[in-house]
This record gives structure tokens, sequence and C-alpha cells, in this order.
């Protein structure tokens, strides 16, 4: 008959030698005096050394530090870069003001709608005949600044479009559309 396994080990010697050695290395335990508050003491577990590190590891707590270190430094870097844009949109949007100053032909009894495609919406502004005959061949053009929406004449839109081409809501080049016998351009047909 086959015995098994642990019988076969019984029967070596080997398991008890295992548990005596096993007995042996577990410190022996120690009778417990009660502390003032009525507590076992607390006793240190044994000291094991570090476990030896293979060449070219890392403490975890030196990587952990590295890696703050570095987000630290991408966060800073970040944030200057943002400042630097914010400073620079202001410098653009300081140029543009100065630029428009004096430079605003809307008028406030404009009768005339010339409807124009600006950020994905349609937009208007209301000129006179003159005004519309004009920025629809490009002697005019139509400018963002603060929410509103100003009739400039074509340099000063050229000039806003160098600054910050964004700006530019409309500016007709009459070479590339063609214009009908009113003045309307062939895009505004609908």
């Amino acid at each position: 008959m086959v015995d098994s396994l642990r019988d076969q080990l019984l029967k070596s010697g080997i398991v008890k030698q295992l548990k005596d050695e096993k007995r042996q290395q577990q410190p022996a335990p120690r009778p417990h005096a009660p502390s003032a508050k009525g507590k076992p003491p607390h006793h240190k577990p044994p000291h094991q050394p570090k476990p030896a590190r293979k060449e070219g590891e890392i403490d975890l707590a030196k990587a952990y530090a590295i890696r703050a270190h570095t987000e630290a430094e991408e966060r800073k870097r970040a944030e200057q870069e943002a400042a630097e844009q914010a400073r620079l949109k202001r410098e653009r949007k300081a140029k543009v003001q100065k630029l428009l100053e004096g430079q605003i032909l809307n008028k406030a009894d404009g009768d005339q709608v010339r409807h124009f495609e600006y950020g994905g919406k349609i937009r208007r502004v209301y000129v006179d005949a003159n005004q519309l005959a004009d920025l629809n061949a490009g002697k005019l053009g139509i400018v963002q600044n603060a929410g509103r929406y100003l009739v400039v004449t074509q340099t000063v839109a050229e000039q806003v479009r160098e600054i910050d081409s964004h700006l530019v809501a409309l500016l007709v080049d009459p070479a590339a559309v063609g214009v009908d016998e009113e003045g309307i351009p062939d895009d505004l047909m609908w």
C-alpha cells in the first residue's frame, strides 16, 4: 500500500526535524509584566536586515521624491508658460485697442444689415448702403473687439490681422470672390 507523502515524511523524521528548527528560530515567550495602565509592554519585532538591492535599483522613498520633484517642476513650467501666454494676449489686445482708436466707422443710423460668419455662427452688423457696397467690395472690413463688431478700413483690418488674425471677422478679398451687379459677393447668395 502506498503511504501518503505526509506519512512518508513523518516516518523519515524530516517533518519533526523542521518543526524543531522553527521552534529554535522563534524566541521563547517571555512573561509579560503589566505596565502602569494594565497593558502589556510593546515589543519590537526582531531587527531584520534590509535585503540587499541589486545594482541599478533605487530606494522607494527616493523614487517618490524624484517623482514629486519632477511633477513640481512640470507644474511650475506650465504655470510660467500660461503666464507668458496671458501676457502676450494682453499686449496684443492693447495694440489692437490702440490701433482702433478713432478708426471705427460704425454708424448708429445704419439701415442695412450685413450678415457674416464668425466663430461658427452667423453674425450681423448694421451699416448704410455705401458701407455695405464697400464691405462687399473689400474696401472695408469688420473686426471683433470686446464683444462688438466694428467696421474699419481695409488697411486697419489688415493691420489687426497682423497682430491677431482671429479678431478679423470679415475682410472680403475681391479677387477671390465674384461680385454680382448689386455689389453682393457670390458666397452670400442664398
